[in-house]
């Protein structure tokens, strides 16, 4: 696919999604709660399978409403506690969360306050507290909600909602967010319900997810990539029954409210004392990604390449224990329902080539053969190998920039007393046992070079233009390929191979 094709507008999206949710807290007489989900920023998925998706178009949004919006910040204490990954950039929630206050700060916007919800006193948590109080930072705690789901008059009385203090807010619009699915962020924006209807305040609440995409077909590839992107907690998608009843129309929602709705309807007629304004799930949503979707073809064919990313990830996941076979073989029904195969994604086959290649060249090492390959935005295939000076991911990227920046493969970017002296280092002062550098070890070198190396300054200034490239490896990249890799910013997948037989990979 041309990289250059675009299947998004932000701008178009930006206003009718202004619009949309402003004109949802005029519904409610100037106050909303507004459960704000997925990734506020860097929401690389969304980018994928919407060519031309700003990753951080959400942070503009808010941006645009942030004269009239407060932003309340929620975190589930058992993340916190059990130190739950952000898979994207391999950082604790509780971490992420402090990393979202910065990145909003930086966009000139301030968390009015922190949530923790399902507070019980875990050690972890109480430090989390601790840690954001003393620099500043509101932070209040919720508790597990009495009654949920089944006794609403249980979940809607001073022994429910009631228990959780309540969080005084001074503008029209609030925003509550927070990292991964379970973090709270419904029950808070219900327990601030149900204070304010106690304090005589008509407010209301709505729900913004990007995906899945209502006005798109259930088995639409965007969709169905939203599925296999959560296959591992068995999200599906489905046709919403209570629209479907109410109006008339087909419109897609996922399983999880769409099982809510009829207790979630229940709790706000509870609160509100009249019949609730919504009659389905998808009434409570305000997400306008559907219209801004401006080629469905490139969409189609990128959420495509999406769901083999998937099945990549989740093989290798399950090859490393942390996903199950179900969840594996749920993305491969999809991949079987479009009729992809594996080599679908342009660099698989030319990663595999250069394993084999590096194989036959050193016939009679030992060792196993790594390859990787990297799709450049002008549609070039290079290609690297591991051997014993570089792992096969720095093989690539070293190889990827001198590509770009017309160095002849001749020309040595890292000189020999550079690779000898870390190797110096790691063998006979930290004890290492391998020589052969990562990715991060790499970059760290080729910039020692660029201070000497003009060609290795030009290569590096490359490195760029790799950002958003796509990469496949033929090995489960060790700590450091995987970090320099994130680093750089490229869509990477690798096959369910390690690359030493070594149990413990540093």
């Amino acid at each position: 696919m041309n990289t250059a094709q675009k299947g998004f507008d932000n701008e178009k999206y930006i206003t009718e999604q202004t619009a949309e949710i402003l004109q949802r807290v005029e519904r409610f007489n100037n106050k909303l709660y507004l459960e704000f989900g997925g990734k506020l920023l860097y929401d690389y998925h969304a980018a994928r399978v919407l060519p031309g998706y700003d990753p951080n178009v959400k942070m503009r949004l808010i941006k645009e409403l942030k004269e009239r919006a407060d932003i309340l910040l929620c975190i589930y204490a058992g993340d916190i506690e059990r130190k739950k990954i952000r898979a994207d950039f391999g950082i604790t929630y509780d971490t992420d969360a402090m990393k979202l206050i910065d990145d909003l700060r930086g966009w000139g916007i301030n968390v009015m306050g922190v949530v923790i919800t399902r507070f019980e006193n875990q050690p972890s948590a109480v430090l989390f507290k601790n840690k954001l109080e003393r620099r500043g930072i509101r932070v209040f705690t919720h508790r597990y909600t009495k009654g949920y789901p089944t006794n609403v008059d249980m979940i809607v009385s001073d022994e429910g909602y009631g228990i959780n203090g309540y969080i005084p807010t001074q503008k029209p619009l609030v925003i509550v967010t927070g990292p991964g699915p379970g973090s709270g962020k419904l029950a808070t924006c219900l327990s601030q319900l149900y204070h304010d209807y106690k304090q005589g305040v008509k407010s209301g609440y709505a729900k913004f997810e990007t995906f899945p995409i209502w006005n798109l077909p259930l088995k639409h590839p965007v969709n169905v990539a939203y599925e296999a992107a959560t296959a591992d907690i068995r999200d599906f998608n489905q046709i919403d029954p209570f629209h479907l009843e109410a109006y008339g129309e087909a419109q897609v929602n996922y399983n999880r409210d769409v099982e809510v709705f009829p207790v979630l309807r229940r709790i706000l007629e509870k609160i509100t004392g009249e019949p609730s304004f919504y009659k389905s799930p998808t009434d409570m949503g305000v997400n306008r990604a559907g219209f801004a979707i401006i080629n469905d073809g490139v969409a189609q064919e990128a959420a495509k390449q999406e769901i083999i990313r998937r099945y990549f990830r989740y093989r290798c996941e399950y090859a490393m224990g942390f996903s199950d076979k179900e969840t594996v073989q749920r993305v491969e029904l999809f991949l079987n329902d479009f009729n992809l195969k594996l080599e679908d994604r342009l660099v698989v086959v030319p990663a595999r080539q250069a394993a084999q290649e590096a194989l036959e060249l050193e016939k009679g090492n030992e060792g196993i053969f790594c390859g990787a390959a990297i799709e450049l935005k002008n549609g070039s295939i290079i290609t690297g190998s591991n051997s014993p000076l570089m792992h096969a991911a720095s093989s690539l990227i070293i190889h990827a920039i001198k590509h770009l920046a017309d160095i002849p493969d001749k020309i040595k970017l890292l000189p020999h007393s550079i690779t000898d002296s870390i190797g110096k280092l790691k063998t006979e002062i930290l004890n290492e046992k391998n020589v052969s550098l990562d990715l991060e070890e790499a970059l760290i070198a080729l910039s020692i070079s660029a201070a000497t190396n003009p060609a290795a300054e030009l290569a590096l200034e490359k490195l760029k233009e790799l950002h958003n490239c796509e990469v496949h490896m033929t090995y489960i990249p060790t700590p450091g390929d995987e970090a320099g890799l994130r680093r750089i910013g490229v869509n990477l997948t690798s096959d369910p191979n390690f690359s030493t037989n070594d149990l413990f990979i540093t």
